[in-house]
């Protein structure tokens, strides 16, 4: 454990680096290259030089991928078909390898971190890959009382902080968000939607394919969650009143990585959920994240819109887990490798654009 709290944590996070993003915007126009014709990836290289405060950026990598686990009282309310028993289950997928994040992250060199921040039945592996920091069996049903106790949202934040602080000191460059925990897309819509101003019907989708009746369901509960809350609610009321455990480490995990200056790609909308959250309590995280992509859920274009930004891919993905951000690995580390390995109009002794004819 670190010695650092989350809400000490959220003091030393500073802007990315003008200066050096002016210095990459400045270095793509003179890359072999008509300007802009690599699109986002400029972007992203761009950014990546403003997170490192340097130009060219270094390329991100070793990455790690940290998948929080944590059930969710909710299910209570019929807002999902799964058993609770299937998080439990999952995570021990995730320790023996057998997971889609484990090929996506096997697929593009990333170490898998896999952390019990609060799942509520036996979780069957004896795995040494399991980082056992279960805050609470669970969370609380969400539709009729508080999630957490703000106690327990600390504690989950605090326990994300710690992953992202000693998955950075261990060597990582770049860090992945993952998620896993049976109700949670009802949580993280309720969260977007306290954040975002948002109907309960804008931001709730079907999240592991739930049918029209049970989608009508998830969206009631949602709504009698939001109705206890007042407008102004401090972020820290509204995470306890909402969220997961997992949800709760995640935006601490954000934060953390933040503050070591370090790239978060971010995945589906359990992660954005964390990741708005995140930017409630220090704006400036929001210089450090990179959407890996567009979930098909309701709520991720809503915090994309909230964030202002754009993803890297948009493949019609909502698995969680960090497989979408995942996948976006490498083009984001391509982008670093454009503005530190392609040639300059000069070094390549190029000309650069035609003069005027005679």
């Amino acid at each position: 454990m670190t010695s650092q709290g989350f809400f000490d944590a959220c003091r030393t996070v500073v802007p990315a680096d003008a200066a050096a993003a002016s210095a990459a915007t400045e270095l793509q126009a003179r890359l072999t290259k008509p300007r802009g014709s690599l699109g986002s990836v400029e972007d992203i290289g761009i950014r990546l030089s403003a997170m490192a405060g340097t130009c060219p950026p270094p390329v991100p990598a070793p990455v790690t991928v940290a998948v929080f686990a944590g059930d969710h009282g909710v299910v209570a309310e019929g807002v999902t078909p799964w058993p609770q028993e299937v998080t439990a289950q999952m995570v021990a997928n995730f320790c023996a390898g057998g997971a889609a994040i484990n090929v996506l992250a096997r697929h593009v060199g990333a170490e898998v971190v896999v952390v019990d921040v609060g799942v509520a039945t036996p979780i069957p592996t004896d795995s040494n890959a399991l980082v056992r920091r279960n805050v609470a069996p669970g969370t609380r049903n969400l539709a009729v009382v508080p999630a957490m106790t703000t106690e327990e949202a600390v504690a989950a934040l605090d326990v994300g902080l710690d992953v992202a602080l000693q998955s950075i000191a261990a060597g990582a460059r770049m860090v992945v968000t993952g998620d896993m925990g049976i109700g949670n897309t009802t949580s993280a819509a309720a969260l977007i939607a306290a954040r975002s101003g948002r109907s309960a019907a804008e931001v709730t989708g079907r999240g592991t394919g739930i049918d029209d009746a049970m989608l009508e369901r998830k969206k009631v509960v949602i709504a009698q969650a939001l109705s206890r809350l007042a407008p102004d609610a401090e972020p820290l009321v509204v995470l306890a009143e909402l969220g997961g455990l997992e949800i709760a480490a995640l935006c601490g995990f954000v934060v953390g990585a933040a503050t070591r200056r370090v790239p978060v790609i971010v995945d589906g909308v359990i992660a954005a959920a964390a990741s708005l959250m995140a930017t409630a309590f220090v704006p400036e995280v929001i210089d450090y994240l990179i959407v890996g992509h567009r979930s098909s859920e309701p709520g991720s274009s809503v915090v994309l819109e909230e964030l202002g930004l754009a993803p890297v891919l948009d493949l019609g993905m909502r698995l969680g887990e960090g497989s979408g951000a995942a996948l976006a690995v490498p083009t984001v580390q391509a982008a670093a490798k454009i503005l530190r390995e392609m040639a300059t109009f000069d070094s390549a002794g190029v000309s650069d654009k035609a003069g005027p004819s005679n």
